[in-house]
């Protein structure tokens, strides 16, 4: 499970900005924010499956995904993460890359996908719940956008205390620059549950209720669940890219820090 909140195309200085907690097992292993080999994909990765919940490339693509919430998952389901992986590393333009997902979604349990090209400022959501559907690939929209375990913008209790909040901050510093990693203390570390009267009723109440806040940690038969990372990438118009984790391991916080330039923004900004 993860939820995250992005501001798309609707700021001068910041044609993307994303904050995102990945909520998982802290006994499944994981690999932190690096370069893969390579030298070409940014993001920390799943050492079981090898995929990633959330990364981004030199030539200015990024993904990102959350799990959907659902009570029978496919045994022996393809891994989502790889998802990510296969984006950042195809030569398809987003609509394409999502038009050969929708041909394989049913192998996979349920996902939410946002894929982007940030230089030609596209950005496409995908997801294959509910299983009755087809297949919803959707262009996403200038503004701010809250993806949880739900479908993109679903209004669950945690992701409009989100959105708002992250509203709030960003009406607070209009136009100018924005602090990320003070939005990420003020915004994802949120522990504040709900009342079961208005969960989605998906799982039973008392693990919906766990799972109900922003940052969550909670004990299960299986383990210790929670939030392992909280990132945050924040893209300039100039094609600078600053991507901030903070992440568990060995039950100690730490946190790194990675900027790079996406060249061909760089050259679309001096043209412009």
């Amino acid at each position: 499970m993860c939820i995250a909140v992005f501001l798309w195309q609707a700021h001068p200085i910041y044609p993307f900005l994303l904050l995102l907690n990945r909520d998982e097992y802290h006994n499944r292993p994981t690999e932190a924010l690096a370069w893969w080999q390579g030298g070409e994909i940014l993001g920390g990765r799943d050492g079981l499956a090898g995929g990633t919940w959330l990364a981004c490339s030199r030539d200015g693509r990024l993904a990102f995904l959350t799990n959907v919430r659902e009570v029978h998952p496919i045994p022996e389901a393809k891994s989502r993460g790889d998802l990510i992986v296969r984006f950042l590393e195809s030569k398809k333009n987003p609509m394409e890359f999502a038009e050969e997902v929708m041909k394989e979604a049913d192998k996979y349990n349920g996902f939410n996908l946002i894929i982007a090209d940030l230089c030609s400022k596209t950005m496409i959501y995908i997801t294959n719940r509910p299983r009755e559907a087809n297949v919803s690939v959707v262009e996403v929209s200038p503004g701010i956008h809250v993806l949880s375990n739900a479908s993109l913008d679903s209004p669950w209790p945690k992701a409009r205390r989100l959105g708002h909040n992250f509203k709030e901050l960003l009406d607070k510093y209009g136009e100018g620059e924005i602090p990320t990693e003070e939005m990420v203390e003020k915004l994802m570390k949120n522990t504040i549950k709900d009342d079961e009267i208005v969960l989605p009723r998906i799982y039973p109440p008392e693990r919906e209720h766990q799972l109900s806040s922003i940052f969550v940690d909670t004990d299960t038969p299986l383990g210790r669940y929670g939030t392992r990372s909280t990132s945050s990438v924040c893209v300039r118009a100039s094609g600078e890219v600053n991507f901030y984790e903070k992440h568990l391991e060995n039950e100690t916080w730490r946190e790194n820090t990675v900027t790079y330039q996406i060249e061909r923004m760089k050259q679309i900004a001096l043209e412009s």
